[in-house]
């Protein structure tokens, strides 16, 4: 019964301060960078209030999940450093209650907070970062001429399968064209008809490919190819009705994206030959910052204790200490992952690896 208590104590110290620190990070975010984009807007293109508000609520998730681990660390770090400067835990652990057993609560809280984490970045964020970039678009640059932009990606699905798949290694604002063209039609999950382009003028409201050769494949019942005939052309109409606007605007940033709708854009590069690395980094990322909650928790715990009354200023300077490694070791791992030096996954993992094992280590040595 007495360790129940102590449980809902610890647990109700930690979650208390945790959402406080959720609220004071994600001000401080938001008044270092939505804030200053929004005078951008403002200034710029003349978004109108009801356009700027949009814009502010859209960016709170994006900003808010990065908060969690900052936040978790920051409130494991002052619980346990109140409970020390007060004595309180020396009090539990003279009553015959490790150290181990006292951070339960916080590794609870911890883990679950990384689940609810993973779950917020993958259905909440996603979506709130497509609709910013539509209210951006939309309703604040309006017709801006579409810049140039990398790997244009057009999909025709029915029904949960791709119909057709049209791949433009780059589209050129300046001359509104785009170049490297690759249109897929499926039959059944296989590709029946390609047809591949140098390049796609924007012209009298349809897109005209240039110097291009089809390929008409022809499969059997087991799928296995049969034969292909392959005819070139100079000109063919694009079976394309999107304006350069419209398809620019579709196309989705990485942090706009599902795993799953990662996962396909990543199969699709690769299928051209294209480096997918940075796609690879953010979908290993969608799980591995969600779960520093965790590995925060088994860290601030023991550094949260304090021998004197040292009061939460040291609280706020270890917390920012302990960030500014695990975000170094973020940025560095992932470089190490993307130039192949290590398998990417595990490069993308090693910070959240070395936390976990030095929160472990930690707590074993405040432990005695």
């Amino acid at each position: 019964m007495h360790i129940r208590i102590l449980d809902k104590y610890i647990f109700k110290e930690i979650l208390l301060t945790f959402l406080f620190s959720i609220c004071a990070f994600t001000a401080v975010f938001m008044g270092s960078g939505t804030l200053f984009r929004i005078a951008e807007y403002i200034t710029d293109y003349g978004a109108s209030l009801a356009s700027v508000a949009k814009i502010f609520v859209l960016s709170l998730p994006g900003v808010i999940v990065w908060t969690f681990p900052m936040s978790m660390l920051l409130a494991t770090l002052l619980a346990f450093g109140r409970l020390s400067s007060g004595s309180e835990i020396t009090a539990m652990l003279s009553c015959g209650i490790s150290f181990k057993r006292l951070c339960v609560p916080g590794v609870i809280l911890g883990f679950v907070m990384s689940l609810f984490s993973v779950w917020f970045n993958e259905y909440i964020v996603p979506w709130s970062n497509d609709a910013y970039e539509r209210v951006l678009n939309y309703e604040i640059k309006k017709n801006v001429a579409p810049k140039s932009q990398d790997h244009i990606i057009i999909k025709d699905i029915k029904s949960g399968t791709i119909q057709r798949l049209l791949y433009a290694r780059r589209y050129n604002g300046d001359t509104q064209q785009m170049e490297g063209i690759t249109i897929q039609i499926f039959d059944q999950g296989k590709a029946t008809h390609v047809e591949n382009a140098a390049y796609a003028e924007w012209k009298e409201n349809e897109w005209v490919m240039h110097q291009g050769v089809i390929y008409d494949v022809t499969r059997g019942e087991n799928q296995e190819q049969l034969s292909r005939h392959t005819v070139h052309f100079d000109t063919q109409t694009l079976p394309v009705n999107q304006s350069p606007q419209e398809i620019v605007n579709a196309q989705k940033r990485p942090e706009a994206m599902t795993i799953r709708e990662l996962k396909e854009q990543i199969k699709i590069l690769s299928d051209q030959y294209v480096d997918t690395s940075k796609l690879e980094t953010e979908m290993y990322q969608r799980v591995t910052i969600p779960f520093a909650s965790f590995v925060f928790a088994l860290v601030g715990m023991p550094l949260g204790l304090q021998p004197n009354r040292s009061g939460s200023s040291r609280g706020f300077a270890v917390s920012l200490i302990v960030i500014f490694i695990y975000y170094m070791l973020m940025v560095l791992m992932g470089a190490i992952g993307q130039s192949s030096a290590v398998p990417l996954w595990l490069g993308v993992w090693m910070p959240n690896i070395i936390c976990f094992f030095a929160g472990l280590f930690f707590i074993r040595q405040a432990s005695r």
